[in-house]
């Protein structure tokens, strides 16, 4: 190799160099810069997005209000039998029905990690003290004294009950168009039983 083709070699060599990698560095990082800053944006309605479902996940679960109800018609419905025990045989298919519909209602709630309603029926009927024979006037009444609250037993109707079940099928019915694909078939079935015993009860 002669000296002028070496000297040659190096004076390109000197010369393109700005233009090798190194020349490259400075417009690579502002071209990342550009993408985040595209990005930000994006990322930004992903995080909103995923904070939207966080705190739709943790909204009350529709299904323990329904599950409340159905506890709440089996009370309904042993009152209206302690108050008068000729409704057993119309009313006690009812009461076995509703009983079931909180236990599955119950088992959906728990199946998708939550946590279902009031374990057991509230009491609505006469505990505190037992009816008067019909015909003949409360004791607090005879004595001269206002009845209280308390002790005075609350006597349910077989129209009442009826009334209560219908209230139910409509909020079944009205949760079904909203549910997930798994869910319907629960809470269709819970509104047709409430929407069969109302009209058996009418």
């Amino acid at each position: 190799m002669s000296e002028a083709t070496a000297g040659r070699r190096q004076a390109g060599s000197a010369v393109g160099h700005p233009t090798g990698p190194r020349a490259t560095g400075p417009a690579l990082d502002r071209r990342r810069v550009l993408r985040l800053a595209l990005a930000l944006p994006a990322a930004a309605a992903f995080v909103s997005g995923c904070s939207g479902a966080t705190a739709r996940r943790k909204e009350p679960d529709p299904l323990v209000a329904l599950a409340d109800a159905a506890r709440a018609d089996v009370a309904l419905a042993a009152a209206a039998v302690a108050a008068d025990p000729g409704l057993s045989a119309r009313i006690e298919p009812l009461r076995a029905a509703r009983a079931e519909h909180a236990a599955a209602l119950d088992a959906e709630v728990v199946r998708v990690g939550g946590v279902p309603g009031a374990a057991a029926p509230t009491s609505v009927g006469p505990t505190a003290a037992p009816a008067a024979p019909s015909g003949s006037a409360p004791a607090s009444a005879a004595a001269g004294t206002s009845p209280s609250a308390s002790v005075t037993p609350r006597v349910v109707t077989l129209a009442q009950v009826r009334d209560a079940v219908a209230a139910s099928q409509r909020g079944a019915a009205d949760l079904v168009p909203g549910l997930p694909a798994e869910r319907v078939g629960l809470v269709a079935s819970v509104a047709a039983c409430c929407a069969a015993y109302a009209a058996v009860l009418a």
